[in-house]
């Protein structure tokens, strides 16, 4: 299975399994994230979620491989990231970084609550490499964590931070060895659990809102315009050129 799901006492732990692809989105990958977190946020019995991967990376991002093959369509049927990177979720998530989490894996994190990293754990959206965009929050996210200049050299160079740059620029709670990680993503997850469930709830909300929530207009506004990019021959040979481990060749259109 490529998302394992596990329970620890009010936490539930969400993996992905696909050490072999370095944790790399495909559409069975994120349509399991999505069940997973559809199926916490209507069990009362679950606190608090940690979401991590399995190996030594957290997230390789979109499958590239995959998306040059299937004419770079990924969707399936059910939730996918949307329940929570595009929407307000209501529990708590710790992102628990176990590794390098970049593109998709990085806006993951961004989506997350809360995030401990390993001290061997980089981060970037190098979308723009690959003639794609950060669409799964991280050009709306990211802006609204970071001052602009500094969000802006993430996304328009696509270069990525190590795990001390990323908690210096409060991108990270913790960093601690990778051996480490997971559990202290649980304790994290635990003192949380172990808080008013209605309280936890709504300080979550408003904290999140004050900061610049998701605003649903202006997400309409922006999966409109990056349809065209993700549809673009130049997002088409970003994922071929990859595949094919050589340098795109790009035209604008």
């Amino acid at each position: 299975m490529s998302v394992l799901v596990e329970r620890q006492g009010a936490v539930l732990i969400v993996t992905l399994n696909r050490p072999e692809q370095r944790n790399a989105l495909d559409g069975a990958t994120m349509a399991g994230i999505g069940r997973a977190l559809t199926d916490a946020e209507h069990d009362a019995t679950v606190a608090a979620i940690v979401l991590t991967g399995a190996g030594d990376v957290f997230c390789a991002g979109l499958d590239l491989k995959a998306f040059a093959s299937s004419g770079t369509q990924l969707a399936e049927s059910g939730p996918g990231l949307e329940v929570f990177t595009q929407r307000l979720y209501p529990k708590p998530i710790i992102g628990a970084a176990n590794g390098p989490a970049v593109a998709g894996g990085f806006e993951l994190l961004l989506a997350c609550d809360l995030v401990v990293a390993a001290d061997s754990a980089r981060f970037g959206l190098p979308e723009v490499k690959r003639g794609l965009v950060a669409a799964g929050g991280g050009i709306l996210n990211l802006p609204r964590r970071l001052p602009l200049a500094l969000a802006l050299e993430l996304g328009l160079t696509g270069d990525p931070v190590d795990a001390a740059r990323a908690y210096e620029l409060g991108l990270v709670n913790r960093v601690v060895p990778a051996s480490e990680v997971r559990a202290e993503a649980l304790k994290l997850a635990e003192r949380i659990a172990a808080n008013a469930p209605l309280a936890v709830r709504f300080t979550k909300e408003q904290m999140r809102t004050v900061a610049g929530g998701t605003d649903p207009e202006e997400l309409n506004r922006f999966h409109k315009l990056i349809g065209p990019i993700f549809g673009s021959d130049d997002a088409r040979e970003g994922a071929i050129a990859f595949a094919e481990r050589r340098p795109p060749v790009w035209t604008g259109r």
